[in-house]
């Protein structure tokens, strides 16, 4: 659950610049949408084989009839999808020329859901709570996740006896308390912490006291059980109190780091579900977020490759 968007991409070639600013000229070759945010984690969810349930609120307008007609086509349910007249869809448009993004154009309204809407929400989560094995919270920090409805949701959790994952925004950031699983990445471990001297180092000795230092100051502020924090290119951290691990990144290509937190969410939450050990985990994770950097826009993990990875990557003692 959590803010969902529809992804526009608008594909073309450059070949010269305008004669009227100096900006590249995009002819376009084809338009097509996807869906972004907590759906594309739904999208990833699915492609590893379990089945996602959506929960979030769209607009009553033509993305959200473009966005409920890719979820069909996706045979995703529309049951926790609940639409609203007074609230846009949010439309993030990408212009790629020559295989580079060089333009992003956001439509949103990013206040957050009234008491009534909120309301309605719940009233669509309620009936799909029994059906689930974890509750992921997707925060883009668009207005759909506000601290009442996230203490209502781990409260419903906790009752069902659900695990909860929570991949965080800004806003949000010290609002989700006792979650299973928090997944921030470095730079939202910061602003959340205010520790903006919190850096990474050349040298992994260097990082590993830092980094874990937030770590426990992280879970005395939330007392979730298990943090998984993304580094870039360094890799990942993971820390459930009994042990911590650190998993380096892949030497890849990299053409689009967009959705790849998407990525870690999904395998990390699945990963909870099927009870697997804390250092597979994050290297599965790890493994994911970083194939799907290799695409150009936001894509689903494909999971032949990443078991094709595992296979090749990962040792015995990792599993």
């Amino acid at each position: 659950m959590g803010d969902v968007m529809l992804d526009a991409y608008v594909w073309g070639s450059v070949h010269r610049i305008s004669p009227e600013a100096p900006v590249p000229i995009v002819n376009v070759k084809k338009r097509e949408s996807r869906l972004g945010g907590a759906a594309n984690v739904a999208l990833n969810i699915q492609s590893l084989g379990a089945t996602p349930i959506l929960c979030a609120v769209t607009g009553q307008d033509s993305a959200g009839d473009i966005f409920n007609q890719l979820l069909e086509q996706h045979q995703i349910s529309t049951a926790g999808i609940v639409r609203n007249p007074d609230r846009p869809t949010t439309v993030k448009e990408r212009i790629i020329g020559g295989g580079q993004q060089m333009l992003r154009i956001d439509a949103e309204h990013s206040h957050v859901l009234s008491e009534t809407e909120q309301e309605s929400l719940q009233q669509a989560i309620t009936p799909l709570l029994p059906q689930a094995d974890v509750i992921i919270f997707q925060d883009y920090d668009k207005g759909v996740l506000s601290e009442p409805l996230i203490q209502w949701v781990q409260q419903q959790a906790d009752q069902h006896q659900i695990l909860t994952a929570v991949d965080p925004k800004r806003r949000n950031f010290l609002h989700y308390k006792q979650a299973t699983l928090f997944k921030p990445n470095l730079k939202e471990l910061k602003e959340g912490l205010q520790q903006e001297a919190l850096a990474l180092h050349k040298e992994e000795y260097d990082l590993q006291p830092t980094i874990r230092e937030a770590s426990d100051a992280l879970r005395q502020r939330l007392q979730h059980q298990i943090t998984l924090i993304t580094l870039s290119e360094k890799g990942v951290f993971i820390d459930d109190t009994q042990q911590s691990v650190f998993i380096p990144a892949h030497v890849r290509e990299i053409s689009d780091v967009s959705g790849a937190g998407d990525t870690v969410i999904s395998i990390a939450a699945l990963c909870l579900a099927l009870q697997l050990p804390i250092p597979l985990t994050a290297s599965l994770a790890n493994l994911g977020g970083g194939i799907v950097c290799e695409y150009t826009g936001v894509v689903p993990i494909d999971v032949s490759r990443l078991l094709q990875e595992a296979n090749q990557h990962l040792t015995l003692s990792t599993t």
